[in-house]
């Protein structure tokens, strides 16, 4: 018969993902990992596998959570969609300026560490990468029939664009480029979003 767990799961694998998130997957080390959590090796072992299978487990809870955060602040009606995402993208310019971030995303750090070699990384980032771009074309054909972008703009093109900016903005803040060029970054290219004739005016 099976020992009952006697630790917090919630709470060991938001320990376990910030340990990967603060130095990496090939920096973190089991006895990290020992360390963070206050568990055995046995313990982990026993309840999660493996680093790498702690990694995943991780990883698709963050990239999960994050894509239904977005979805969720995107939500609405189609008058105000184009204000919502243009908030939305001016808050991510603010949080990748922040000093307090210079971790980045995990999304990010993990894609770019591990995809090359680790198909199931790749396929889960793609998979999150290609959610972001569905939400953020449903807001755009949302303002289009609302009528805030012109009748011939391309949503599916314009949303892949938002997603390298977003992507852009996390690696550059990363960096420690400051906030009002981030922040500048983002409304430049709303000013050039195609918009009817009437609003240009």
């Amino acid at each position: 018969m099976a020992r009952p767990r006697t630790f917090d799961e919630a709470q060991v694998l938001r320990a376990v993902r910030d340990q990967f998130w603060n130095k990496g997957y090939a920096a973190t080390s089991m006895d990290d990992l020992m360390q963070a959590t206050g568990l055995g090796k046995g313990s982990l072992y026993g309840a999660f596998g493996d680093k790498h299978q702690l990694f995943l487990k991780v990883f698709d809870a963050y990239c999960v959570n994050s894509l239904e955060s977005v979805k969720k602040t995107l939500e609405g009606p189609d008058a105000g969609a184009l204000e919502r995402l243009r908030q939305y993208m001016l808050g991510v310019a603010t949080a990748s300026a922040a000093p307090t971030n210079r971790r980045g995303c995990l999304l990010a750090r993990g894609t770019s560490e591990l995809a090359a070699q680790d198909a199931h990384v790749a396929d889960r980032a793609l998979e999150t990468f290609r959610g972001l771009e569905a939400a953020f074309v449903r807001c755009l054909e949302q303002a289009r029939a609302h009528g805030d972008l012109a009748a011939h703009a391309d949503p599916p093109k314009l949303g892949a664009m938002l997603l390298g900016l977003m992507r852009g903005l996390e690696a550059v803040g990363k960096a420690g480029m400051d906030e009002a060029c981030l922040r500048g970054m983002v409304e430049t290219a709303f000013e050039h979003l195609p918009v009817p004739a009437k609003r240009r005016r």
